[in-house]
Order: structure tokens, then sequence, then C-alpha cells
């Protein structure tokens, strides 16, 4: 990919910290795939030596990084207010349904790479809950609550990750955030995807261009895996605010529209 004219570029301390905080952590190598699939990802994917490319460093990027920002904060502050009616609903249905604790809180992979807990509701019997998050939740799964099956519909056990968009661990939109170890295809998913890692050059999201365009639930064929990969990297290359805001509309329509919750 072009790196942009001179001017655009960053300062030396700007490309120091993004090389050594973002790039580093992802930095390594990539083995190429042959295609296994035609499914397109709606929007251009670049190829650098076999793998798709991360996107260039550029003032231009920072910027747009920075108002994303700010927008996440705007947007998610206003709906923790507005639906915090909603939320003590829903806590104290989770409590009266199956007493313990409102949250479920799991460790997952964040931008370069790095943990942070996640905030959901919890959607699974006290007793049966997975803390590794490895043993992906399927329709049907016996170990999701009735309660539990509503909210999943809705994603309305995933309000909470609100709280961790304002601590600046999530965006609005971006990949989703997966656990240490995922599986696809009933292997690390690094195995499956060798150039996996690289999804983690932005935040992840609540929502994201995998996920609107049907690569959400289980990654159960190595297909389905590189699809769900190369639509993270297509947005992560091509990433804008207006994107971001096609991608919350589609999810909205989605949801009240046929939400599956897996």
């Amino acid at each position: 990919m072009s790196s942009g004219t001179e001017d655009s570029l960053l300062t030396p301390e700007e490309t120091t910290w993004w090389e050594s905080e973002v790039v580093a952590p992802l930095g390594r190598s990539p083995v190429a795939l042959p295609p296994l699939h035609n499914a397109p990802s709606g929007m251009p994917l670049e190829f650098e030596r076999g793998v798709p490319a991360l996107p260039p460093v550029t003032q231009e990027r920072i910027k747009a990084l920075r108002l994303k920002r700010a927008f996440d904060l705007l947007v998610s502050v206003g709906a923790l207010v507005a639906l915090l009616p909603l939320a003590v609903c829903i806590g104290l249905a989770i409590m009266l349904t199956d007493p313990g604790p409102i949250f479920f809180r799991q460790e997952r992979v964040g931008l370069a790479g790095k943990p942070f807990r996640i905030f959901k509701f919890r959607t699974m019997r006290l007793a049966e809950g997975d803390d590794s998050g490895v043993r992906q939740t399927v329709e049907g799964d016996p170990r999701v609550t009735p309660l539990g099956n509503f909210l999943r519909r809705k994603s309305l056990d995933e309000l909470p990750q609100l709280l961790n968009v304002v601590r600046g661990e999530m965006s609005l939109v971006g990949p989703r955030p997966h656990v240490a170890g995922q599986l696809a295809a009933r292997r690390p998913y690094a195995e499956v995807v060798p150039y996996y890692d690289r999804r983690h050059a932005m935040p992840p999201g609540l929502t994201g261009w995998a996920q609107v365009n049907g690569y959400r639930g289980p990654t159960d064929t190595v297909e389905r895996a590189k699809g769900r990969v190369d639509h993270d990297l297509a947005y992560i290359q091509n990433f804008t605010l207006l994107l971001d805001l096609k991608i919350i509309l589609k999810t909205v329509h989605r949801e009240l529209t046929r939400g599956s919750g897996f």
C-alpha cells in the first residue's frame, strides 16, 4: 500500500509510538495462504507478499482514529444514560431467574494483542459458564438460560460492553474481540489463518464489517474462519468514520429484523 505524501507522515514521536505499541506486537512473520473461497469482502483488500497489508501510518489516519474515539465516547456515554432503566430491568431479571452475578467478565484480546476484561450480561447458568470462552456458544446451547437466549437474540447481553468503549478498551465498530486461543474449525485460529493477529491492528468493536456481512457465530469451517478475518482486515484497511456509521446502521437493522444472537 502507498505510504502517502511526505507531509502526511506522522511526527517521529508518533511514528515510534505506533510502530512500538501497535505494529511491533503484530510483527510475527506471516505465512502466505492460497485463496480458500471466492466470497468477496465487499471492499478492496490489498495484499503484500501474499498476506493482507497493514494500513500506512499517516496523519490523516491518526486524525480519523481520534475522531472515531470522540464519536465512540459521545455515543457510548449517551447510550449508557439512555439505556440505564433497561439495564436495571435486565439485571433484576437475571438475578430472579438464576441467582448469581449479573455481569459476566472475561479476558479478551484487544488492540496490539493486549488483554482486557470484557463486560456482558450473564446469559449462562452460573454452574455451567465457561470462563475460558474457547468453547463457542452454539444455537440451542443447553448452558444458556431461557432469559439468556432472549438477551442473545436481541444482542442485549452486549450492552455492558459500552463500559469497555468508555474505558478505551473497545470501539463501537471493529473486529469482534476473541479470547486468547480462540478456536476455528476445531484448531487455534492462528493456525487456521496465519495472518490472524493482523486483525488486532485496531481496537475490537461491539459490531463490525464481518458481522453485518453474515460472519457471526461459530467459525466451524476454515472458509468461514478465513472469511471473517478477511472482512476484518478489509475494514481495517478501508476504515473511515462514514464506514463506521454505515456498519452501525446495518447492525441496528439486522438486529431488529433477524438477530439470532449466535
